[in-house]
């Protein structure tokens, strides 16, 4: 995993650099990016008792301030790009390397994010604007 600070994203390719972002042949884009609620994450290492960084959950993007709308076609602009929700991004058996009770304690009310497809490209920077938008 890699923080950076600005990614370009794109229709094509998703989030630059993760290959999961990538539209195969025949393909819907539906994991182009990965979003998690800062506010999730607080409240499960609370639960857990640890301190593990967000990147561990190896998400694409940490929103703060802003409930992640939990419908498939709802539309998030983050910066200049625009997402459409495409499904809950369930927590995988991997969680449990990073924190003993982990993938349990993300499973409830899609605390372990959101997936989108990539609608509008564009380079999102820490800091961007992020907001729902009407569908």
């Amino acid at each position: 995993m890699e923080v950076l600070t600005s990614v370009l994203v794109t229709p094509e390719r998703g989030v630059e650099g993760d290959c999961r972002g990538i539209i195969k042949p025949g393909g819907k884009g539906k994991r182009q990016v990965s979003l998690m609620e800062r506010a999730d994450w607080d409240a499960v290492m609370a639960e857990l008792g640890r301190q593990v960084p967000w990147w561990e959950r190896r998400a694409n993007l940490l929103v703060d301030g802003l409930d992640l709308p939990q419908t498939p076609g709802q539309l998030i602009r983050v910066g200049p790009v625009l997402l459409t929700v495409t499904a809950e991004c369930d927590p995988c058996i991997r969680m449990e390397a990073v924190a003993a009770g982990l993938e349990a304690a993300l499973t409830p009310d899609w605390r372990g994010g959101a997936l989108a497809r990539v609608l509008e490209g564009g380079t999102i920077t820490v800091g961007d604007r992020i907001t729902i938008e009407e569908p």
